[in-house]
């Protein structure tokens, strides 16, 4: 049985400004009763994996961009994003893997030249380090360190490159939380590709039915869900589910919910 729980809207076009296409689109959030925390979770869940985007707030980044085009960030914060995991996906299917980081320039500068503004390299410089000063949600570091300390193994599974995000963790004091940063650098195919949640289960080794992923987009949490792992949506945005044939096992807008979800 589905209960419903308080949550804000957003529309697809805004899940992509919120991360760069960890796109899903507004709705109410939803997690399951009691009866299916018990036969999900309790007593069951090992490990989790998380999308960095559960757990670092990248709504910054549109700040940082708007302080040097007035008026104008959240349009090209979100025309960046979007090209961002555009290119991910088409590079995965052409097999022309490059990092994370390379990925970023290549969509900022493709953003900009689209809106036919003038990129200088030092705005430039300066809106890729945002992305590696993006703080925490709220409520993440506390959640993170109940689940840790509750016995959960915890692990990243993230598109970000390895830099990347011990750079955001060691600067949130989280670092030591985890057991493995696992980027889609490691098998060369960005996430939704099977490759990438597989790694979960291999450096895990455990059963997939034993991980849970932490997705902060509605499209991850369909590939995690497809793939086969126990899939908790982060739905910090509130938006409904993709119409992908499959549903996430749970759903809750902050990492507490999860932490609840792995630990009760």
């Amino acid at each position: 049985m589905i209960r419903q729980i308080e949550s804000k809207t957003t529309t697809r076009r805004g899940m992509l400004r919120m991360t760069g296409a960890a796109v899903a689109a507004g709705g109410a959030a939803q997690v399951f009763g009691t009866d299916a925390f018990a036969q999900t979770a309790v007593g069951k869940i090992k490990a989790i994996g998380f999308d960095a985007f559960t757990i670092f707030n990248p709504l910054s980044v549109d700040a940082v961009v708007d302080e040097t085009f007035p008026g104008k960030g959240t349009q090209l914060a979100s025309a960046w994003r979007t090209r961002i995991f555009e290119y991910c996906w088409l590079r995965t299917l052409n097999q022309t893997y490059v990092d994370f980081w390379h990925i970023l320039d290549d969509a900022l500068m493709f953003a900009f030249k689209a809106a036919k503004i003038e990129l200088k390299p030092d705005a430039r410089d300066k809106f890729m380090d945002a992305f590696l000063r993006v703080k925490p949600w709220p409520e993440a570091v506390e959640a993170l360190k109940s689940m840790r300390e509750a016995g959960i193994r915890l692990a990243y599974v993230s598109n970000l490159t390895p830099k990347m995000l011990t750079e955001m963790s060691q600067s949130a004091g989280i670092l030591d939380l985890f057991e493995h940063i696992l980027s889609t650098d490691r098998v060369k195919a960005y996430k939704p590709d099977p490759r990438a949640y597989q790694m979960a289960e291999v450096v895990f080794n455990l059963p997939r039915e034993n991980i849970v992923f932490a997705a902060f987009g509605g499209w991850d949490a369909a590939g995690a869900k497809s793939f086969g792992l126990n899939t908790f949506w982060v739905n910090h945005v509130s938006a409904p589910v993709e119409e992908l044939g499959v549903r996430p096992d749970a759903i809750g807008t902050t990492l507490t919910e999860l932490a609840r979800y792995v630990t009760a």
